[in-house]
C-alpha cells in the first residue's frame, strides 16, 4: 500500500494563512469563528494551517462571516504558486501575518486621513527601496525638503 503524504500543498496554506489574518485583523477568535461556522476551534486551527483543505461551501460561509469576498483568500497566491516546489518557510509566514495584523491595527486607528496618506506614501517609498541600502532611503527623503511631522 502506497504511503499518503501529509505534506501541506501551498495553496492551502496560503488560503489558511488569509483565513487567519482576517480573523485576526477582525479581532474574532478561532473559536468564535468556529461557532459561527458550526465547527470546532480545532477545525479552525487545522482550515488556518492548510492541515485540512477548505471545500468551496466552507470557503464561502468563512468568507461571509468575515465579510469579505472569497477571492480575498486567493490574494498574492502567485507566492504560493513559486513555492510549489520549494519548502515553505511557515516560521516567516507567522511573522510576517502577524506584522501584517499589528500594521492593520494601528493603522486603522489613525484619524486623520492625510497622515495615512504619508504613511502609505513613505512605506511605498521604503518597501521600493528595501533592496537598497537605507542611506538611499534617508537621501530620497531629505531630497524632499519636507518637515518631519
Amino acid at each position: 500500500m502506497e504511503e499518503v503524504s501529509k505534506k501541506v500543498h501551498p495553496i492551502d496554506a496560503h488560503v489558511g494563512l488569509r483565513v487567519r489574518l482576517r480573523r485576526q485583523m477582525l479581532g474574532i477568535s478561532q473559536n468564535e469563528l468556529g461557532h459561527q461556522l458550526g465547527v470546532t476551534f480545532q477545525q479552525i486551527q487545522k482550515y488556518e494551517k492548510g492541515a485540512n483543505r477548505i471545500g468551496a461551501s466552507r470557503l464561502y460561509e468563512i468568507a461571509n462571516a468575515l465579510n469579505i469576498n472569497v477571492q480575498y483568500f486567493y490574494d498574492n497566491v502567485e507566492i504560493a504558486k513559486a513555492n510549489l516546489d520549494k519548502k515553505t518557510d511557515n516560521e516567516f509566514d507567522d511573522i510576517s501575518a502577524a506584522e501584517s495584523v499589528k500594521l492593520y491595527q494601528y493603522f486603522s486607528k489613525i484619524p486623520d486621513h492625510e497622515v495615512r496618506k504619508c504613511l502609505l506614501e513613505f512605506m511605498k517609498v521604503i518597501s521600493n527601496e528595501a533592496a537598497g541600502s537605507t542611506a538611499s532611503i534617508k537621501n530620497r527623503l531629505k531630497d524632499k525638503n519636507e518637515k518631519p511631522l
